[in-house]
């Protein structure tokens, strides 16, 4: 199954909100990602039909396993590029916007060599 990139940044936002809280709803999603909660509805409808969320009987919102491995990988790219961006020498304002372009479309391979770089 392809994961786009909105659907990525979706899974990415869980990953973190769930980071600071274990009790993440629609509407953190929504607020975290300046959208409206008829955005976020539909796409946790379709996460939830493709096995990347569980919501538990309280409404509250989990990454599934295949959901957690997606987002994990995601924000390690968004991490990592926009460390490596600062150690050039951007800004980190400049560094996140552009590591959030990126982390979409980057290669394993260039990936996998930003972090040898960084880990010099």
């Amino acid at each position: 199954m392809k994961i786009y990139e909105s659907a990525q940044d979706y899974l990415e936002t869980i990953l973190i909100l769930s980071n600071t809280s274990s009790n993440v709803r629609s509407i953190d999603i929504a607020n975290y990602m300046k959208l409206t909660k008829q955005s976020v509805h539909r796409a946790i409808k379709n996460f939830t039909n493709n096995g990347l969320i569980e919501i538990d009987e309280n409404g509250y919102i989990k990454l599934s396993k295949k959901g957690k491995e997606i987002a994990e990988n995601i924000y390690e790219k968004h991490i990592t590029i926009t460390q490596f961006l600062i150690s050039l020498g951007v800004s980190e304002e400049i560094a996140l916007e552009d590591a959030c372009k990126i982390e979409h479309d980057i290669s394993d391979e260039t990936f996998i060599a930003i972090k040898k770089q960084l880990n010099k």
